[in-house]
């Protein structure tokens, strides 16, 4: 069985990624997203172990001290931290995992994995992030501000990543992600892998 690809994609707050990683799972059933541990508080519509694993500030820093995480990173006052188990397991199985972190953690998991591929999603304007943010109706007025000024800290470090992805249309958007993880099996040595016994018969 070939190894699965380990993806991490990054992108400010309310530039589409988590709409888009969505969409892309529906139609691929190889692709996992890693439920990240947070100790931010649950917003409504949320579940506990499908969204994020939900933990205290202690217990959290109880799985720092373990070596629990590949990665982990504070944002906005919480902490989020990504189980490393989890994420060779499914790799080990064959399955692309992608983790949803930003450039912070993106930088840790470069250190630790670096076969990794690396994804930022950008909005299309400033205007179009701070209407995205505000149509989301979860956030305040306050809130929204920080994440717009934090936003352009995050875009800037958009350089350091493999591909580049615009979100203006999300159709569009939509095929240029796929394609990416589409374009990462068909490599060969992915393909050797996958397709041994066919290539076998092939050239016998």
């Amino acid at each position: 069985m070939a190894k699965g690809t380990l993806y991490v994609v990054s992108a400010p707050s309310g530039a589409g990624k988590t709409s888009l990683v969505k969409a892309m799972l529906e139609n691929d059933s190889d692709i996992l997203v890693s439920v990240s541990h947070t100790t931010r508080d649950m917003r409504p519509g949320e579940v506990d172990g499908k969204d994020y694993n939900f933990v205290s500030m202690e217990q959290f820093n109880e799985m720092i001290e373990a070596s629990a995480f590949l990665e982990f990173a504070e944002v906005f006052t919480n902490k989020y931290g990504t189980s490393q188990q989890w994420v060779e397991d499914k790799l080990a199985e064959g399955k692309d995992v992608i983790l949803e972190i930003d450039w912070q953690g993106a930088q840790q998991i470069r250190r630790l994995m670096p076969d990794c591929l690396s994804i930022f999603i950008l909005p299309p304007s400033r205007e179009a992030l701070q209407e995205r943010l505000t149509n989301r109706g979860q956030d305040s007025d306050d809130v929204i501000a920080l994440r717009m000024s934090e936003a352009v800290s995050e875009m800037s470090h958009y350089g350091e990543y493999d591909y580049l992805i615009i979100n203006d249309q999300f159709e569009t958007a939509l095929k240029e992600l796929h394609g990416v993880f589409l374009a990462q099996r068909m490599k060969i040595e992915n393909q050797q892998e996958r397709s041994r016994e066919l290539l076998k018969s092939l050239l016998s």
